[in-house]
Formats: structure tokens, C-alpha cells, sequence
């Protein structure tokens, strides 16, 4: 199993933490307010700590569960201490109006994250196109993209072990697809589908 460490306390560092607890993953979890950090590695209960925020994480992956503009300062902030980490990116970076992308250029928080983190550190883009209910309660796939072989075989392995399906959609650069999926996502949300129990899949024709 795998070491994490979680660096938030909202909802879908939540939802993460306890899946990796049920999945037998020991869990750290890291918040700028300590107490929320002790509350939350308290409810998710044996296997989950608290680390001190700006310190080097525990874990050997990192899952960087902020909103979407706090990413890359946070990552920038911890410097060093992300050294020879795999360091995930879970967020959306939804303009006002939640039918775009923030940025306008061909890039993503997880490609401007890999260029604040330290040169050892390894991004892998990953769960943003799954509603946090849906990751609680179903078993969705998980699309990922990153540019280093062992940093995804890591990841993959993880996300295995939340008795999910990794799914590899290339390199870090198409992690600014998977931001628009995260885009499509909303958009069925509102109009197509109606709610948020959905997440996009994969089915396979049988051979």
C-alpha cells in the first residue's frame, strides 16, 4: 500500500483520505489551520496523522487538494520540501460562470505546478473529472496524465487500491484536456444529465 500525504482539509481531501484509509494506505494530512488538520485525520481514524504545514510531507505521493488558485503558490511555498515527491493535482480551474477553463492558453494548474516544484518531483494530473459523491459512494474511472513512467505506475497503483480504474491519458500535457473534461462534466451537470451522480467512463466493446 502507500504512504499520502493529503494537503488540505476540504471535502474532497476528505473523500480521498477516507477512501485511501479503507484501501489500507496510511494517510497524513496537512492544512494551514492545524486543528482542521487534526479534525479531519481524526475522522478518517487508524492510519491517518497530522503533518505541520510547509514541512516535508510524509508521504511519498502528495495529493494537492486545493482549490484551483491556491495550487500553485502552496506548491511554490513548500519548495524543497516536495523534493522526489510524486505531487498530484486534483483541481478545476473553472472561470465565473463554470463553462470554461480560468486560463486561456494551451496549459493547466498541473503543468504550472511541475514548473514551482522542485526539479526531483514527479506531477501527475488526477480525479478531477469525478463529483466528490461519486467518488464516496461509486467506483468511477480515474484519468490521469504525467510525464514520468513511475511516478503514474505509483499513482495507478493507488488509485488500484481504492478499488477504482486508473486510466492513462498520456503525458502532462493533457492534463489541460482533462481540465476540459472537467468543464464537460459541469455542463452535464446542468443541462444533459441534471445532477452530479455521474462521472465519465470508459466502456469497452468485448474483443
Amino acid at each position: 500500500m502507500s504512504n499520502i500525504s493529503i494537503i488540505g482539509t476540504g471535502n474532497m481531501a476528505r473523500t480521498i483520505g477516507a477512501r485511501a484509509i479503507a484501501g489500507g494506505n496510511t494517510v497524513e494530512v496537512m492544512g494551514r489551520d492545524q486543528s482542521k488538520a487534526a479534525d479531519l485525520a481524526k475522522a478518517l481514524g487508524e492510519g491517518a496523522t497530522t503533518g505541520e504545514w510547509g514541512t516535508a510531507p510524509a508521504g511519498d505521493i502528495v495529493i494537492v487538494a486545493l482549490l484551483y488558485d491556491g495550487v500553485v503558490p502552496v506548491v511554490a511555498q513548500y519548495g524543497d520540501a516536495l523534493a522526489g515527491k510524486v505531487i498530484v493535482d486534483i483541481s478545476n480551474p473553472f472561470n465565473p460562470t463554470f463553462d470554461g477553463l480560468a486560463h486561456r492558453e494551451e496549459t493547466s494548474i498541473a503543468q504550472e505546478l511541475a514548473k514551482a516544484a522542485p526539479a526531483s518531483a514527479s506531477v501527475v494530473k488526477a480525479f478531477n473529472t469525478i463529483f466528490r459523491r461519486v467518488l464516496e459512494e461509486g467506483r468511477p474511472d480515474v484519468f490521469i496524465a504525467g510525464d514520468n513512467a513511475q511516478a503514474k505506475a505509483s499513482v495507478e497503483a493507488f488509485i488500484e487500491s481504492l478499488e477504482l480504474r486508473p486510466l492513462d491519458v498520456g503525458g502532462l500535457k493533457m492534463a489541460h484536456w482533462l481540465e476540459g473534461a472537467g468543464v464537460v462534466t459541469v455542463g452535464l451537470a446542468n443541462h444533459g444529465v441534471g445532477n452530479l451522480d455521474f462521472a465519465l467512463s470508459i466502456t469497452e466493446l468485448p474483443v
